[in-house]
Parts: C-alpha cells; structure tokens; sequence
C-alpha cells in the first residue's frame, strides 16, 4: 500500500472518529438539556390542567388533551398578584441600581486608588463573606426594627445595596486593566470619576452586566428577608404571594393555579437571560482572562 493510499485511510478515520465525537457531544448535550428543562416543561404544562384533570391523573401525564388558562385567572385573584408584580419590579429595579453604584465605586476605589491601609481594609472586607448570612439576616433585622423602617421599601432595600462578593468580582476584573491607561489618563489631567466612566466601566461592561443580572434574580427570588421584615400586603412581593396562596390553603389543593403564578413570575428572568446570554457569556469568560 503506497504512502498516499495511507495517508488517504488516515485521514478518513481520522473523520470517523470525529464524526463519533461530535454525535456523542451532542447527544449528551441533548440529554443534559432535556433534564435541565423538563421541570420547565412540567411546570408550564400543569399550569394548562385543568383542576379537575390534574386531580384525576393517578400517573401523572406528559401531556394534556384540554388544556385551560383558567389557572393563570384562579392565580391572579386568589392574591393580588398584580400588586406584588409591581412591588418586586420596584424593589429589584432600585435595589440594583443602588447596589451598582456602591460596587463599582467600591471596585474603583480597591483597584485603583492609593490611600493607606488599603490592603487591610480589602481583607476586612473579605472576611465579612465567612459570616454566615443568618447572623446577618439576624443584625439586619434589629437594626431596620429599631430605624422603624419595617412595612417599608427602604427596609426591604437598604439590607440589600451592597455585596462583599460582587465588589471583590469587580475588583478584580478591574486589575486586569493594565495600569499605563490610568497613568497615561493622570497625565492629561483626566480625573478619577471621568476615567472610571469612560473606560473602566466601558471595558468591564460585560462583568458589570452579568453583576446586574445576577442581582436582579437574587432580588426577584428573595424569600426570608421580604417574609421577615414585612407583614403588610401592601409591600409583599411575589415570594410573598406565592407563600401567601400557600397558606391560604388554595396551593395546596389547586397546583395548577399555583403554577400558573410561578410561570408568570419566570417569565421576566427568562426574558432578561435571553436577551444579555451573550453578555452574560462574555462576562463569565472574562473572569479568567488576564489582561
């Protein structure tokens, strides 16, 4: 067999073997996938039961022959769900953008300002993430009691306006901008809030946005802080109406209408996770690359 002619085979089961690889990639993936969002699935498709059907299916099916939106009505009158939307839109929304002012000045100041005992304050600070968050939850509850501020949205948000992690996060993505820019910037007399603006800011965008998203889900999702600190509907938020529904005795018997509510309030996280992935991917990559 002459050289060509092996060169030849080599290379045909070199694409064999590829082509292996690849179907087997992505079969796993597909599987991987499938289990990631069969709960979505599951939860979308009891909230379309009817009451009755649910009830009636001793084997729970994989599908429905009648499918009904007369949950997704059930879940917005059992509670008002409506009015614990918009109570957690405005405490995220203001929650977030309190919390990225404090992180990325924090950030700025860690990264690139000199002032003694920095150092040892950055540690300090790290070491708040090994107290364990009841303590906290705990410290935060006297305080905003005895400030008054219970049955508020400023004791809903003020707990929540900074995070030791997301400055540390930040931090060090800003390292990685190399140092000639801010002198360069010194030198042409450009102050620290301009340069912090107009290119720290810019080239972390993706990390300050991954950041963002993942404040607003940790807000979104909140559940003992907003149980703790308020027993007035007029500040419950979603977790609260859920919880609400719950105790009322109305989820326990008609899961369809509960998860009916759940659908309703996944459907703006998975809107935002749709539109910032690629952000969201770039920021994550990010994070592990020098320079």
């Amino acid at each position: 067999m002459s050289d060509t002619t092996k060169d030849l085979e080599k290379g045909r089961n070199f694409e064999r073997v590829q082509k292996v690889r690849k179907v087997l990639t992505y079969t796993l993936l597909t599987i991987w996938a499938l289990i990631v969002l069969f709960p979505f699935y599951w939860m979308v498709l009891t909230s379309i039961k009817s009451y009755g059907a649910y009830n009636a299916e001793y084997v729970p099916l994989l599908y429905t022959t009648a499918p009904t939106m007369q949950n997704y009505t059930d879940a917005f009158t059992a509670v008002p769900l409506a009015r614990y939307f918009m109570n957690t839109v405005i405490f995220t929304a203001v929650t977030t953008a309190l919390m990225l002012v404090v992180i990325v000045l924090s950030a700025f100041a860690f990264s690139r300002l000199d002032f003694a005992g920095r150092d040892l304050l950055f540690t300090a600070f790290l070491s708040l993430m090994m107290i364990p968050n009841e303590l906290v939850i705990i410290t935060n509850f006297v305080t905003i009691t005895n400030l008054g501020l219970r049955n508020t949205f400023t004791g809903l948000i003020l707990p929540s306006v900074t995070s030791v992690f997301y400055i540390y996060l930040l931090k060090e993505n800003f390292d990685q901008v190399p140092d000639d820019l801010y002198k360069a910037a010194k030198v042409d007399g450009t102050s620290d809030f301009k340069y912090l603006t107009r290119v720290m800011i810019p080239i972390c965008k993706p990390t300050i946005i991954t950041v963002l998203l993942l404040k607003v889900i940790e807000c979104w999702n909140s559940y003992v802080w907003p149980r703790l600190i308020t027993d007035d509907q007029m500040y419950f938020l979603v977790s609260n109406g859920i919880q609400e529904i719950r105790e009322n005795g109305f989820g326990r018997e008609n899961i369809p209408a509960m998860m009916a509510a759940v659908v309703v309030i996944s459907v703006p996280l998975i809107i935002l996770f749709l539109i910032f992935r690629k952000k969201i991917m770039e920021g994550v990559s990010r994070g592990g690359t020098k320079g």
